[in-house]
Order: C-alpha cells, then sequence, then structure tokens
C-alpha cells in the first residue's frame, strides 16, 4: 500500500516536483493526497495543479493568532486521510499534535546540529558554511518536533566543501543529494521500517 502524504510547501515547489517524479517512475510507494501552502503565490501550487493534486491555502497571517492557526492545519491534513506530513520548504513553524508525532519529515540543507535553527533556511545556510570554514557539509532528514530543524535523526549525507565554493554551486550539489535523500526516508517510512527510541531512529532491515 501506498504510504499517503501531505505535503507542506511556501515556494517553488522543487521537493514537491522531485516526489511526483520518484513516484511517477516508481521508486517511490506513495501517494500525494493534498499540498497546503502558507503562501497564496507559491509556485509549488500551481505544479499540485498540474499534477492532479488538491490544494489548499492555509496562511498563519489569516489567523488571530499561532494556536488557531494550527488547528486549522492539523484539522485539514486529518481531512486527507494522511499518514506522513513531508516539509518541503515550509517557512512556518507548526506544533505537533500526539496523533503526528514521528509523522513528519523535514529535510535540513546542512549536517544537523550545525548550521540550523530560526532564520537558517536556503542559501542562508551555505553562507553561513562558507564563512565559518567547514571542510563538510551535506543534509539530514528528520522527524519534526516542535523547535527548528530539531527532533530524531532519520538519515544524514555529507558533501565536502571546495575551495573554490560559492553559496549557489555549493546549494547544487546539496540538493543533488536531498533529491535523492528524501523520497528514501519517505520509502523507509512506507516499508514501515523506521523506529523511534528517544532521539534516535533505527532503520530495520527488509
Amino acid at each position: 500500500m501506498p504510504v499517503n502524504l501531505a505535503v507542506l510547501l511556501s515556494g517553488s515547489g522543487t521537493t514537491l516536483q522531485n516526489l511526483i517524479d520518484r513516484i511517477r517512475e516508481g521508486t517511490l510507494d506513495a501517494k500525494i493526497n493534498v499540498v497546503i501552502s502558507s503562501k497564496s503565490t507559491a509556485y509549488g501550487l500551481q505544479r499540485a495543479k498540474q499534477n492532479q493534486i488538491p490544494t489548499v491555502v492555509i496562511r498563519p497571517k489569516d489567523f488571530p493568532d499561532f494556536q488557531t492557526f494550527n488547528q486549522e492545519l492539523w484539522n485539514t491534513i486529518r481531512r486527507y486521510s494522511v499518514d506522513l506530513v513531508v516539509l518541503a520548504g515550509y517557512l512556518s513553524l507548526i506544533s505537533v499534535p500526539d496523533d503526528f508525532r514521528n509523522r513528519i519529515m523535514n529535510i535540513h540543507p546542512a549536517l544537523i546540529p550545525a548550521f540550523c535553527g530560526k532564520g537558517m533556511y536556503g542559501h542562508y545556510v551555505h553562507e553561513a558554511v562558507l564563512k565559518a570554514g567547514v571542510k563538510v557539509t551535506g543534509c539530514t532528514v528528520h522527524f519534526v518536533d516542535e523547535h527548528y530543524d530539531h527532533g530524531p535523526i532519520i538519515l544524514q549525507e555529507a558533501v565536502p566543501v571546495l575551495d573554490d565554493d560559492t553559496p549557489e554551486t555549493l546549494a547544487e550539489r546539496v540538493q543533488a543529494k536531498e533529491r535523492k535523500l528524501y523520497p528514501l526516508a519517505i520509502q523507509l517510512f512506507a516499508e514501515n521500517r523506521l523506529r523511534v527510541e528517544g532521539n534516535k531512529v533505527h532503520i530495520l532491515p527488509k
């Protein structure tokens, strides 16, 4: 049985497109039931519509407070019979309800716990990596908790930082890893091979 996904995004939807492509080619056993955006102008909504995936816009600024926004978000997700929530460039903080603990994934363009936290996304991460002069960066797929870029780590892969790297060239190589790693983590979830104990994720053999 395919795993039923809700994809949450705020921007262009390149991660969404990667998942659509992997599902289509048969390497990811999943079905995207809904795409939810925190911005009505996000191009990811167009990608979803082009692929006949239902879309919903839930903007935090349309609600009186965080709690009301969060409640509407999760009520909407529950209506679409979702097994796993996939954050795909989603820039709003969410609170994790009990029924979705260890059922929300995110990918971060660095090796958590380095170069992560509030304000650390996209090019800000790669700029910080280059400024720090580290020799290795990478990407991390993790389960989501109440904090930015925090929660049990599922998969990580390293990317070397080259002497002549710019934020753009580094981003390109990290994103290539992300496109491979994120579908792999979702597939492991679909195969029921992830077990969380405390802050540690065990990957079970097939």
